[in-house]
């Protein structure tokens, strides 16, 4: 197996996984009235002020509210929320990837747009994760040395980004969109090969799930006794298998900065690499992640964002309440949808955003006077991936939800 093929397993399987959590945290929520009475008084500020100009409450010595507001993004936020929530519920994968270029796409700064989604992600582990349900998975060992890494790891995504927004907020813009259009292309242009193999094939397409053995790379790595060392899968193997906390440090500072210069909360990336590197159980990788999750969103959203101004609290919310509206729906049309449809949708929701995010790029290389096109030429440009963008996300969400009221006496039936 070629090395981009390798990468793009591990990069699906880093997309299903957090999809898995996003699906578990978000049905947790929708289950707990407590829950969903605590959602609501979070997002009763923004209610409470939907009939008022942003411009009377800002800078007002009587007036508390979040940062700005206005009716009408409150009402995309909870539209970028549901598409997320219908991609992740319906695909089992992707969604998260889609909320920072759509924010960015629907004119949110990019430092900001990262750090409301990472917040959201925050919020959404906070709410809805069973920690108890899970804890017996969870070594405490592993947890401890992830995070001390993660922790570092924060704060140099953090000052990557506002030392770039610092320093020209055009530059920020640029790199957070060529770090999306990297990565939505790679497994955009991959799940689509996947899919056209499988079509041709007769297949029903499907995810890709972890290895059924510990594999080579990860053997390698435990075979490395470099202090300290670390114990794990203590309930799995006689003795449990051990890796140096180096390499379990060093892989929580890659997360960690990830998760604050993509906002996508650091959950997506660690499930393969403990399974692929560190040759830790998938059992004890889903309890360990959950707490990892909460703990390196919190400190990217809070620490490296919020303090600073970088939050729109108003848009967390919409995502959180349109996401938990979308994944409930996307999971049941998974029961009256073809797997190969699935993946095929997944490939065109992933290509949509990359073809958003690079065609920004033109525009903002002639802004930075890195290159030299038209203005006429680079709006075009931007236009044309705006639209592709939001029509490709429109139609899978028309679809999505017209597959659900359509089949909705089978799906009670099934209920």
């Amino acid at each position: 197996m070629s090395l981009p093929r390798r990468v793009y397993e591990f990069m699906m399987s880093a997309s299903v996984a957090h999809a898995k959590w996003d699906y578990e945290v978000s049905m947790n929520i929708i289950r707990n009235r407590k829950k969903l009475l605590i959602l609501l008084i979070l997002a009763l500020p923004i209610f409470a002020v939907s009939f008022i100009e942003a411009g009377e409450m800002l800078g007002g010595k009587t007036a508390y509210a979040p940062a700005f507001y206005s009716t009408g993004i409150f009402i995309v936020s909870i539209a970028i929320g549901l598409a997320a929530g219908l991609i992740t519920g319906c695909i089992g994968a992707g969604g998260g990837f889609i909320i920072t270029p759509a924010l960015m796409a629907a004119g949110v700064k990019g430092i900001l747009a990262v750090g409301t989604d990472v917040f959201h992600i925050f919020a959404k582990a906070i709410m809805g994760t069973t920690v108890h349900k899970k804890l017996g998975n969870v070594s405490v060992k592993l947890a401890l040395g992830f995070l001390v890494g993660s922790g570092f790891g924060t704060f140099i995504g953090g000052a990557i980004n506002k030392g770039l927004y610092n320093k020209d907020p055009l530059l920020s813009e640029a790199f957070i969109s060529l770090v999306y259009a990297i990565l939505l292309g790679f497994l955009g242009f991959y799940a689509l090969g996947d899919f056209l193999r499988s079509r041709k094939a007769g297949g029903d397409g499907g995810a890709h799930s972890g290895p059924d053995t510990t594999p080579p790379l990860a053997l390698k790595l435990q075979s490395l006794k470099i202090p300290p060392m670390i114990t794990f899968d203590e309930h799995l193997v006689q003795g449990g298998r051990q890796i140096s906390g180096v390499f379990v440090a060093i892989g929580g500072v890659i997360v960690g900065m990830l998760a604050a210069i993509m906002g996508v909360g650091g959950g997506f990336i660690t499930f393969p690499m403990f399974v692929y590197l560190f040759g830790v159980s998938a059992t004890t990788t889903v309890g360990t992640d959950i707490l990892q999750i909460i703990f390196t969103a919190g400190l990217a959203s809070i620490a490296q964002y919020a303090i600073y101004g970088y939050v729109f609290y108003t848009l967390a919310m919409g995502m959180l309440i349109g996401s938990l509206i979308g994944i409930q729906v996307g999971a049941l049309v998974t029961k009256v949808v073809k797997g190969i449809h699935i993946l095929g949708f997944y490939a065109v929701s992933i290509l949509a955003g990359f073809a958003n995010r690079i065609s920004v790029l033109p525009k903002k290389m002639v802004e930075l006077e890195y290159i030299n096109l038209s203005s006429a030429t680079v709006n075009i440009i931007e236009f044309v991936g705006n639209v592709i963008f939001w029509i490709v996300v429109g139609i899978f969400g028309v679809w999505v939800i017209g597959k659900f009221f359509t089949n909705i006496k089978k799906l009670r039936g099934e209920e």
